[in-house]
């Protein structure tokens, strides 16, 4: 470790240390001098042992292999809340105020702005890029998302604490007040129990992603606008328009019912009223502090018309929001107790203008006035907040496989005696589908009596089209491959009456369909009436995790590459503005990874200022869970998506494109040589990794597996790559890639790749995320996995695949030429250092307990839970796991 970074860990160090005395007085207070004896002998062991020593890993094994009962919930709970402090820490660290260079870099936009204007760009094109700016950040569910509401709120806290303590002007006393305050909130996560005792419902979750928006995004969307403007405004003299919204936020949580069966139109419909709820809520809030700064008498002439020359003409108008805003949320909490009030919508705010109007009155009034100071405090926050979350806070997305849409059509054509819509090839679907849209007559008889699950498809559609526009964004259609798939959609949404043209959007997920992508869009954008309902604009969804999981990453890589590539050229052929989203998870091995660099690496074109981006869970808190964390996310999204709009990256050279071709075909085959082909592949990976265990942990509403008697080929993404994150080989993320390029190495082709690592943004970003997950593997504790838990036949595998990774990991060092993973990023690895030693026990405890409980016919509750612990203390200290 060079001596810059030792620095920059000082005040890390510093926090953790301070926040581990304080959770290691809590333990000893609640257990005792000899517990607390014992689980710091096993953490200095356990950092011995990753020097190498084996006796202390011996030791170590013993001391854990020896745990009695009792004890085994309070050491896995100890080391799991450490490894959650030592997160908060280094969050904290990012944004303290003795935050090193090597972390804190300047700010995004800023050093963008001044890269553009300080050269040849107008500045009426960067304030024009800016004001078309359109990035969707939408807010998943998360299978993984191991901590609990109650716990994050107090790990804010925490945060809280320590930038409280960053004040040199506190007094002696309000120091002790403050560690107090720590000391408090850190026995309260102790006491805590961290698994929740039950599965979260759609509903849960949709009321946590609301959590992440009240505590922080609802301050850092005005923050950010305003650090924004004033960047624009020093750089060009100019203000940005107070409706500007270059970010905005949708949701899948309540609205994704792919593979779950407990998201019904029953639970969208009250997800929308919580979300509505929210929002009124929050607004309410701010307009009664509104009221307290608005005292002011002078108005121009259209307030005072209105407000018949008032002595308080703001704070009539906003006396009259504030009762507004009063009644909706009770007709809102009538909604949600399951009542049918009959309320006059005037008395409401139902539209967003009814809200916006008399607020940008009330601006316009002050400005005219000479009072544009006042006008842009509260007020112009309010009108930002407005123009990001609207009155519905998060527009919902419906997502729903392809197959549940044919199934409906299939079993109506039965119905009516015209065949199996199912049975016909795509040119009948085609000409049937198009015939009914363009028709006048509805197709679905009013007597139908339609199967449970094709009538919950009926009914989602019904409640789609009752709702306002903005309080829906996408229908997403899983596993989309034919054009059929998105007329059916189309054709269901007319039957219910909708009369909003709804954005129908084809996810493309496996290798072959992102393959196939170009020609089912070429296909739908050549059929007029298609293109007509476009208005001009397409939106196409490309799916990491699936691709991965069907072909590798490197494979799914290039795939997901050259279908944009594809996409962008169908799409201006049509003459249609293309709209990518991205569905990108929290891991690499699900197209994660840092969201600046991700988007910056994508082909030239394909981002035009418009772009969508699922954000998961964990990666949700971690970017988005405190206001200035929040802040800094808002400016890599918006300086990444204006550096990809107008300074894209090169074209690739047809050199670097047949390089990345043949590393591709050879990867999938690598990476599906022994997922797909290697026959102990199952039950090895099935006895290496808790999967088995994962799907009876409470962790999200959705079920493991698209089918319940499936295998491999039906396990969700997410507990795919959690598994494999649980025993440390992170085997999705690597398996095939490092082989490719070993290959491509003995070609010869070295030094193309070398040159490719530096020049192509696409291709360098591929080798730092394999960087990244090799750091993270640990093959050693793979192997320990291996020796407790996997029959000795099955072992050659676990060898191979050791070997595999060690191959790897050598590949991209000669390629990189450095001497360690990392060495560009600094920050990165010691961060991974920094958690291992802590990790490294809850693993081998891991292990020990699933031993257990797959010898036992009924483990005790303190086994399960103690295993429950482990699972989630790994998690945390992985970070992005699934």
């Amino acid at each position: 470790m060079t001596e810059q970074t030792a620095d920059m860990y000082a005040s890390l160090r510093s926090n953790v240390g301070h926040l581990g005395q304080i959770l290691g007085e809590t333990m000893q207070n609640h257990l005792g001098d000899a517990f607390l004896e014992k689980v710091e002998q096993i953490r200095i062991l356990a950092k011995k042992s990753r020097q190498g020593d084996e006796a202390s890993r011996e030791q170590m094994l013993a001391l854990l292999t020896a745990l009695p009962d009792e004890e085994l919930v309070p050491f896995a709970k100890a080391f799991n809340q450490f490894l959650n402090l030592a997160n908060i820490a280094e969050q904290f660290h990012t944004i303290s105020r003795n935050c090193d260079e090597l972390v804190c870099v300047p700010d995004p936009v800023e050093q963008l702005l001044g890269r553009m204007l300080d050269s040849d760009f107008d500045k009426k094109d960067v304030i024009e890029g800016l004001k078309n700016l359109n990035i969707d950040l939408v807010l998943t569910a998360h299978p993984t998302e191991i901590s609990r509401r109650t716990l994050i709120q107090k790990y804010a806290a925490v945060v809280d604490c320590l930038t409280e303590q960053e004040n040199n002007q506190l007094s002696e006393r309000e120091r002790k007040q403050n560690t107090l305050r720590l000391r408090q909130l850190i026995a309260q996560i102790w006491h805590t129990n961290e698994i929740r005792n039950e599965r979260p419902t759609p509903v849960d979750e949709a009321r946590w992603g609301l959590s992440t928006i009240e505590a922080s995004l609802w301050q850092a969307i005005p923050d950010f606008l305003r650090q924004l403007n004033d960047q624009v405004e020093q750089k060009t003299g100019q203000q940005l328009p107070i409706d500007v919204s270059p970010i905005r936020f949708s949701s899948w949580m309540g609205g994704d019912r792919d593979g779950n069966p407990f998201v019904t139109s029953t639970v969208t419909q009250e997800v929308l009223d919580r979300n509505r709820h929210a929002a009124a809520r929050l607004y309410l809030k701010d307009i009664v502090a509104l009221l307290g700064e608005l005292s002011m008498e002078q108005a121009n002439e259209e307030l005072s018309a209105l407000t018949d020359n008032s002595k308080e003409p703001y704070r009539d108008v906003l006396r009259k929001l504030r009762c507004q805003l009063r009644n909706t949320i009770d007709y809102l909490n009538a909604r949600l107790e399951g009542k049918h009030p009959d309320t006059d919508t005037s008395e409401l705010i139902w539209h967003k203008d009814d809200l916006l109007k008399p607020l940008e009155l009330l601006y316009q009034s002050l400005s005219d006035c000479g009072m544009k100071l006042i006008a842009n405090g509260l007020l112009l926050d309010i009108l930002r907040r407005l123009a990001c979350f609207g009155i519905h806070m998060l527009r919902l997305d419906i997502r729903q496989d392809a197959t549940r849409h044919s199934d409906v059509i299939a079993e109506l054509t039965r119905y009516l005696g015209l065949g199996d819509y199912n049975h016909w090839d795509e040119n009948e679907k085609q000409a049937f589908l198009l015939r009914e849209l363009t028709g006048k007559r509805p197709l679905i008889p009013t007597n139908w009596q339609p199967t449970d699950d094709v009538a919950e498809v009926i009914r989602t559609c019904n409640l789609v089209a009752k709702q306002p526009a903005n309080a829906l964004g996408s229908y997403v259609i899983s596993m989309a491959s034919k054009p059929s798939d998105v007329l059916t959609v189309l054709l269901l949404l007319k039957e219910a009456g909708c009369t909003n043209p709804m954005r129908v959007v084809p996810l493309f997920e496996t290798l072959a369909d992102l393959e196939g992508a170009a020609a089912c869009m070429t296909a739908l954008l050549n059929i007029d009436w298609y293109r007509g309902y476009t208005k001009g604009m397409q939106e196409v969804m490309i799916g990491y995790s699936d691709s991965a999981k069907d072909a590798g990453v490197m494979a799914a890589a290039w795939a997901q590459y050259r279908a944009q590539e594809q996409l962008v050229a169908v799409c201006k052929k049509a003459e249609v503005k293309l709209m990518l989203f991205h569905g990108r998870g929290g891991s690499i091995g699900r197209g994660g990874g840092p969201a600046h660099k991700a988007i910056l690496s994508q082909p030239p074109g394909s981002v035009d200022g418009r772009i969508r981006v699922t954000e998961q869970g964990e990666m949700i808190r971690f970017k988005f869970g405190l206001p200035k964390v929040a802040v800094q996310s808002l400016a890599l999204y918006t300086s990444a998506v204006m550096e990809a709009t107008l300074l894209p990256p090169p074209e690739p050279k047809k050199a670097w494109r047949d390089c990345m071709q043949r590393i591709a075909e050879e990867s999938v085959q690598h990476y599906r040589g022994i997922v797909r082909e290697e026959p102990d592949f199952v039950p090895y990976f099935r006895a290496a990794t808790p999967e088995v265990e994962l799907g009876k942990l409470p962790l999200g509403s959705r079920p493991a597996k698209r089918k319940v008697d499936g295998g491999i080929e039906s396990l969700r993404a997410i507990p795919w790559i959690f598994a494999w994150s649980q025993n440390r080989l992170m085997l999705p993320a690597w398996l095939g890639a490092g082989e490719a390029l070993q290959d491509a190495a003995d070609r010869g082709e070295l030094d193309l790749l070398r040159e490719m690592e530096a020049q192509w943004p696409f291709f360098e970003t591929r080798i730092s995320m394999l960087e990244m997950v090799y750091t993270k593997a640990e093959p050693n504790l793979a192997k320990y996995y291996e020796s407790c838990l996997v029959k000795p036949e099955l072992h050659h595998l676990g060898e191979k695949l050791r070997q595999r990774l060690q191959l790897g990991i050598d590949a991209v060092l000669s390629l990189t030429q450095a001497t360690e993973l990392m060495a560009h990023t600094p920050w990165n690895r010691e961060s991974v250092k920094l958690r291992n030693p802590y990790i490294d026990p809850l693993n081998f405890l891991q292990t020990e307990l699933l031993a257990r409980t797959r010898k036992e016919v009924e483990p005790s509750a303190s086994v399960q839970l103690a295993l429950m612990l482990t699972i989630a203390g790994v998690a945390a200290g992985m970070r992005n796991t699934g």
